[in-house]
């Protein structure tokens, strides 16, 4: 007899979204529900999360007032059922969201911080995070810092690129899983639901993200060898589960 109930692998809520861009949260929601979650939230501006809802039934959306995330609807979002918070995908660069994004990132919960978010964090007064820059993004928060120095224990740096670096200011990982095709958009904000999903599982803030890289990374290169470099990040997502399966199968090989 199944003696699990929903949610009881873990609630994510994805803060994203925008008129412009609807697709990156969406992105986000199918990857962390492949990677274990039970339940996703996303909460996006009304017109964007009504179109989210015709997009793919399987997410729930809160659909805030307006035509982008302000400071008003904080308290909203927060007043949500979350075990893990994605912040970032398609939120766009509105004065009023970068407002709203410091005041999201101070919840003590576990986030994940992408995209458009990246744009607006102070990193000294972020934590319990794991953050997924690439090369110009980790540039415009770190300088020209090495990602071990600008990496600590409760801030994860997840560095996108041909080598992915994963650090917590005292160890660092590469993964180098993944090729060319992955710099196609969408598959950054598959990447951040995958690691949402890790945390979900109840992996620390560094194992997820590492377990997250090899894991999109392994998709895309299954998506690679059976359509060449000719596949979008939809076919990414439809390659996670096989992938997950072998992260599971290494796992227990060890």
């Amino acid at each position: 007899m199944r003696k699990q109930h929903k949610g009881q692998n873990g609630r994510i809520l994805i803060v994203g979204g925008s008129e412009d861009y609807v697709g990156a949260p969406v992105f986000s929601a199918m990857a962390a529900l492949v990677t274990w979650a039970d339940i996703v939230v996303i909460a996006a501006p009304e017109k964007a999360a009504y179109a989210m809802n015709r997009l793919v039934p399987d997410v729930i959306t809160k659909k805030l007032y307006g035509s982008h995330l302000a400071p008003m609807h904080v308290k909203e979002i927060l007043g949500i059922d979350f075990d893990v918070m994605i912040i970032g995908p398609g939120l766009g660069a509105d004065k009023e969201t970068a407002r709203a994004v410091n005041e999201l990132v101070t919840t003590k919960k576990p986030k994940v911080i992408d995209a458009d978010a990246l744009k607006f964090i102070n990193p000294k007064k972020t934590t319990n995070a794991v953050i997924t820059p690439h090369e110009r993004e980790f540039e415009r928060l770190f300088g020209k810092a090495a990602v071990k120095s600008a990496a600590r224990k409760d801030l994860i740096i997840l560095r996108k690129g041909q080598v992915d670096e994963i650090s917590d200011g005292k160890r660092i990982t590469l993964n180098k899983t993944g090729n060319a095709g992955m710099t196609r958009g969408g598959t950054g904000d598959i990447l951040a639901g995958v690691v949402a999903g890790f945390l979900c599982k109840g992996l620390p803030l560094y194992n997820a993200a590492c377990a997250a890289a090899w894991v999109n990374g392994t998709a895309g290169d299954i998506c690679k060898k059976k359509l060449g470099d000719h596949f979008t990040a939809s076919d990414v997502v439809d390659a996670l589960p096989k992938a997950l399966k072998k992260w599971e199968e290494s796992r227990a090989a060890k």
